[in-house]
């Protein structure tokens, strides 16, 4: 164990450890060392090798494997990232996307990509990856579609019911019915508008801030198992996302 680097700091692990099963005060089974299998996920996320090259420090990569899809299939991985963002600054929340290239083994199930939420395009196989993040910088939501899909799209799904003061966004979100989604929210849309658009006011001030979700992105692609999307379905990569979403919060 000594040689693989660990990620999970005592009080990170304090505040994820009441939201997993197999507790004691659970049903059933009682978890074998939750920690050294939340910590097992986190070093695939941040290397990026193939479950079967996880180390033997960690146990079974195949039990590994199993439990891990088990959690995503009963939302365990959500319900985490949901309590961890629990203290969010609503100030102002911002909107973007990032494309991630898709490794050719996650297109390998039936169903075809798009089903997948993975595009092809000249620049191969990608899913998209769309955020919003507080005024900290700190993930709220996450969505994924095909790497060509618009931002547009998925703009309202992110920001609906976050009680957010302020919208940014860049001028791919410039769209009126996006504007009056963010009005009817009792927010004000801070959305540059494209030179062929309607010229409204945009707080260029405040705009200043929506750096925060580029940075959050690369904080994001730190981890390589996201930064390349090896998982097959999409439930399992935003599994991984959820679960480097709570690492984020926790840090």
């Amino acid at each position: 164990m000594s040689s693989v680097r660990l990620m999970l700091k005592d009080h990170q692990w304090e505040r994820m450890q009441p939201h997993l099963p197999g507790k004691r005060s659970d049903p059933g089974r009682t978890g074998a060392n939750n920690r050294l299998f939340v910590e097992a996920i986190l070093w695939l996320a941040r290397t990026g090798v193939p479950w079967r090259d996880l180390p033997d420090c960690f146990g079974n990569w195949n039990s590994v494997f199993i439990r891990f899809s088990r959690w995503s299939k009963d939302g365990v991985w959500d319900r985490l990232f949901t309590a961890m963002a629990d203290d969010p600054d609503f100030e102002y929340i911002m909107i973007d996307s990032t494309i991630v290239r898709a490794h050719q083994h996650a297109a390998g199930k039936k169903g075809g990509p798009e089903a997948r939420a993975i595009g092809r395009s000249r620049g191969g196989l990608t899913t998209k990856i769309h955020a919003v993040v507080d005024a900290l910088g700190n993930p709220l939501r996450f969505i994924l579609t095909p790497g060509q899909a618009s931002d547009i799209t998925q703009a309202e799904a992110l920001i609906e019911g976050l009680p957010a003061e302020h919208v940014l966004g860049d001028k791919g979100y410039d769209a009126k019915s996006l504007r009056d989604a963010i009005t009817e929210q009792g927010a004000v849309a801070v959305i540059p508008p494209r030179t062929t658009s309607p010229q409204v006011h945009c707080d260029f001030a405040l705009y200043c801030e929506r750096n925060l979700v580029e940075r959050f992105f690369l904080k994001l692609k730190h981890f390589r198992r996201i930064a390349t999307r090896y998982e097959q379905t999409p439930r399992a990569f935003l599994s991984m996302l959820s679960i480097v979403g709570a690492f984020i919060w926790t840090r």
